[in-house]
């Protein structure tokens, strides 16, 4: 990891900001924090951070207001970090352009495990044609894919949802997102056509579907690939 790297915190509580900052400098990273929304918005504009660290409950505006915002221009990693904790909230969040979203009270090593994967991906190049999952293999130009070097037998729309899946590794992706994305706008609310697409994907990609590594299910919202 480069020490260079900078983290912006936006979150209004003294102690969570306090925690975070000792947390993140004592594992590499520059950290600059902000206590309102507005605040980090100037923040970010004018130190460039690699990731942001959202709070919804912010004290000057709302923490919706201040990711749609922030997304107008700010193409890095935003991982909301709030007490809310509705299916609704986090969907609305993933919805408008967080790229995770984890509940207070949290785990720091789970917050360090989403920050590099957040910070991995952004940094990979997005118009890579090859990525490597274990012993999944995927190539976006030849349209294949292999596990343990053997060609899977996958429709189009499969490996659509599966190229999907690799080129947002380790983001969590709604059921929306993906129905849009892979299908259109006509099936956005079609979440049991998705189901069935995974399962019949799972049964390919996974050493056992029931018990999936790869292609993890975020209850009642959607899916994360590959961590």
């Amino acid at each position: 990891m480069n020490e260079k790297e900078l983290i912006l915190i936006v979150d209004d509580e003294v102690q969570i900001r306090r925690l975070l900052e000792i947390t993140l400098s004592s594992n590499g990273y520059k950290v600059l924090s902000a206590a309102t929304g507005h605040e980090g918005i100037s923040q970010a504009a004018s130190h460039p951070p690699v990731l942001i660290i959202l709070d919804l409950g912010l004290p000057d505006t709302d923490g919706f207001v201040i990711l749609k915002k922030l997304r107008e221009w700010y193409l890095k990693p935003i991982i909301i970090l709030s007490v809310r904790s509705s299916e609704d909230d986090i969907i609305k969040a993933l919805d408008n352009g967080a790229n995770d979203y984890l509940t207070k009270p949290f785990r720091t090593g789970e917050l360090l495990a989403r920050i590099r994967v957040a910070i991995r991906q952004n940094q990979g190049n997005s118009d890579n044609p090859r990525f490597l999952f274990e012993s999944l293999e995927i190539d976006l130009i030849s349209h294949i894919a292999r596990k343990n070097s053997e060609i899977l037998k996958l429709t189009s729309t499969e490996f659509s949802l599966l190229a999907l899946f690799a080129k947002n590794e380790g983001r969590v992706l709604t059921h929306h997102y993906i129905l849009k994305e892979v299908w259109g706008m006509g099936y956005m609310e079609q979440t049991q056509y998705l189901r069935v697409f995974v399962a019949q994907l799972r049964k390919k990609i996974e050493d056992n579907p029931a018990k999936p590594k790869l292609l993890i299910t975020e209850s009642g919202i959607g899916y994360r690939f590959g961590s």
